[in-house]
């Protein structure tokens, strides 16, 4: 394990502690929300038109506040809305829910991890490496961060903003490495919604079956580890630049 990776919770404070929150909080909820997927679907599509608005808002504070991780829902936009409104929607949302995240992890974090991380050398060179190269550099690094389907939303705002990223490189970066890895969970959503199922329990049992279901879970994971293989290679081409 790394210098970066031992840093420890206990010495970060309240970050520390939103750290953790942020850990465990939108894997459970997660699971909760695709669950009642067609109890979510029923409600916003109640809205007519502003069904979408209401997503997006949703979207930003939840996954800001670190209550709900963004794939889940962006299978809920996919589901209901589809890929054109679906899409845009589900961009607003985690845009604003990084904002969020940005002005909270600022408040909590304050010097703690900083400090924390001036103690760790290689901790200190990779922070050197995201906000001491300028403005593209940076930008170049954070949409790379953002890359990779195991990239924890909430925990990579605590991160980027404790480190000092600056707000209009942090958000571009997460709007542009989020599309692709969005845009595909709202493209397959979209099209397991298109059955006509009502949700994905019945979209398995009902529709092409669970070897297929299963199949294309497959398909999915392989050209998400895909992109995230491109953009680790970038990253690290980056770093030692």
């Amino acid at each position: 394990m790394s210098d970066a990776a031992k840093l420890d919770l206990r010495g970060l404070g309240p970050a520390g502690v939103l750290a953790a929150i942020w850990l465990i909080a939108p894997a459970a909820l997660g699971f909760t929300l695709l669950a009642s997927l067609s109890a979510a679907s029923d409600w916003l599509t109640s809205l007519g038109s502003g069904g979408p608005i209401v997503f997006a808002a949703i979207f930003a504070v939840t996954c800001g506040f670190g209550l709900l991780p963004t794939y889940a829902q962006a299978v809920l936009g996919g589901w209901v809305f589809g890929v054109a409104i679906g899409l845009p929607a589900a961009l607003v949302g985690f845009v604003g829910g990084s904002l969020i995240g940005w002005c909270i992890a600022r408040i909590v974090s304050r010097r703690s991890v900083e400090q924390a991380i001036e103690r760790h050398t290689e901790a200190s060179v990779i922070r050197t490496a995201l906000v001491g190269r300028g403005f593209w550099k940076t930008l170049g690094i954070v949409s790379l961060l953002r890359i990779p389907p195991n990239s924890p939303f909430a925990l990579t705002n605590l991160a980027l903003a404790a480190c000092g990223v600056r707000l209009p490189a942090y958000l571009l970066g997460t709007l542009i490495g989020m599309t692709p890895r969005t845009a595909v969970v709202i493209i397959v959503a979209a099209a397991a919604a298109a059955s006509g199922a009502k949700d994905l329990q019945s979209f398995i049992a009902d529709g092409p079956g669970l070897w297929v279901f299963i199949g294309g879970v497959v398909v999915l994971i392989i050209v998400l580890m895909i992109i995230a293989s491109i953009a680790k290679r970038a990253l690290k081409r980056i770093q030692q630049s």
